[in-house]
Order: C-alpha cells, then structure tokens, then sequence
C-alpha cells in the first residue's frame, strides 16, 4: 500500500542553484515537501495543506541551503555534488 501520492513538483533557484521541491499527499490528508540535497541529505517540511507544506519549505529552504554552505566552508569540505532530480 502506497501510503503517499506526489501532488505537486516545483523548482526554486538560490544562490545560482536549483532545488526540486515534491509535494505529496499522505492518506490521513496533511502534505509534505521535500527536497534532496544527496541521496542521505534531505529536507522535509509538512503542513495541514498542499499551500502550507509548500510555504513552509520555501521559506525554510535557503536556510538549509545556507546552513550546509557554511558547514563545507567551516569544516573544509568540497561541495558535494546533488544527484540531478529535477
């Protein structure tokens, strides 16, 4: 049993990168966005609705972008690079 439905898929540019942002559905009705920065990286963020889940994450997304940015320069790591899902 599929226990969540993709409803809704956008993509956001920051900072000269693209994010893809999935929304889905689960079977109780709340939404969820996510966003994968690798294959063990990932951000979610849910809401009561497809409009809140979607809000929460692109006002949260940059953080988390900026976050990681910060902790590759601090702790000398390369950039990892994001598998292309968009």
């Amino acid at each position: 049993m599929v226990d969540e439905k993709l409803v809704h898929r956008t993509e956001i540019e920051f900072q000269g990168d693209h994010y893809e942002i999935a929304v889905y559905c689960r079977t109780d009705g709340r939404h969820f966005a996510r966003t994968y920065f690798a294959d063990d990286d990932v951000i979610i963020n849910d809401g009561s609705s497809l409009e809140e889940a979607l809000a929460r994450h692109e006002r949260l997304l940059p953080l988390a972008v900026s976050s990681r940015k910060i902790l590759q320069e601090y702790a000398g790591i390369p950039r990892r690079s994001r598998n292309s899902r968009i």
